[in-house]
């Protein structure tokens, strides 16, 4: 089996063999199981299909797989590299969004909620809470780079659904992020758990990958993003980008709707 981010992965999803093997039941959208190969390369993938996408009352109907592969796309550009590869192809039902697996390593948690006395060392508390009996409660998440850099993709991306289990440590040491179908719209709607930063000056790490981004929307990755997004949803994009990098710092909730996503895993 390949890593998310060995070379030959994008050809393998964009040419190989789709075998369907599982459904993830969870999943709010036909969200489908299986395996890609080609030429002796082989790896699993996620397999989202257009037509099991279920109409949302805010989104366009049948544009998330594009909004995912939207969301790939401007974390490769920037330089964050938290979208595992992610394509729009014909599969067994048709037209659809394919993503390469991520094995997770069951050890590595990134995302929790626990009792105030047990906050790893060095985590971010986000939100307190109460649990079904009147226990008290507290949703963390760790202090790291990588998901320093998530933090901001999302914040330019408008990501409406970054729930806990959508932040993924990979066995390949790397950190992902999925389910970005609800990302990308022209009005603020970012949702996430990952607000342990807010007011927070931007790393520069983190400055340098939206200097980067901001240079290839003005290039080639503007015209790669308009065969999936509006132009409306693009400008806005950009505006988001310029925002953020002129502020310099991780913002605030809105205040115009649930800053967390329900559920939050």
């Amino acid at each position: 089996m390949l890593d998310p981010r060995d070379p030959a992965v994008p050809g393998l999803l964009r040419h190989g063999r789709i075998e369907i093997t599982g459904r993830l039941v969870d999943a709010s959208n036909a969200t489908l199981f299986g395996a890609i190969t080609l030429d002796g390369l082989e790896a699993q993938c996620v397999y989202k299909p257009v037509r099991g996408e279920r109409p949302l009352w805010d989104f366009p109907d049948g544009t998330l797989a594009g909004r995912e592969v939207g969301a790939y796309l401007i974390s490769e550009a920037a330089g964050f590299h938290v979208v595992p590869p992610t394509l729009l192809r014909d599969g067994p039902f048709g037209p659809g969004m394919v993503q390469v697996w991520v094995d997770t390593d069951e050890d590595r948690e990134l995302v929790d909620v626990c009792s105030p006395a047990d906050v790893p060392p060095g985590w971010i508390g986000v939100l307190r809470a109460r649990g079904e009996r009147g226990e008290a409660a507290v949703l963390v998440h760790a202090d790291v780079p990588e998901l320093q850099a998530m933090a901001a993709f999302d914040v330019v991306a408008n990501n409406a659904d970054r729930k806990g289990g959508h932040v993924l440590a990979g066995v390949d040491g790397n950190v992902y992020g999925v389910d970005h179908g609800l990302c990308l719209h022209t009005e603020d709607k970012l949702r996430t758990v990952l607000w342990g930063w807010v007011g927070k000056p931007l790393p520069r790490p983190v400055v340098e990958n939206l200097e980067r981004l901001r240079a290839a929307l003005g290039g080639t990755l503007g015209d790669e993003l308009g065969e999936h997004i509006t132009r409306r949803e693009l400008r806005t994009l950009a505006r988001r980008v310029e925002h953020l990098l002129d502020t310099s710092c991780y913002p605030e909730p809105s205040g115009y709707g649930p800053a967390i996503p329900w559920p939050a895993f």
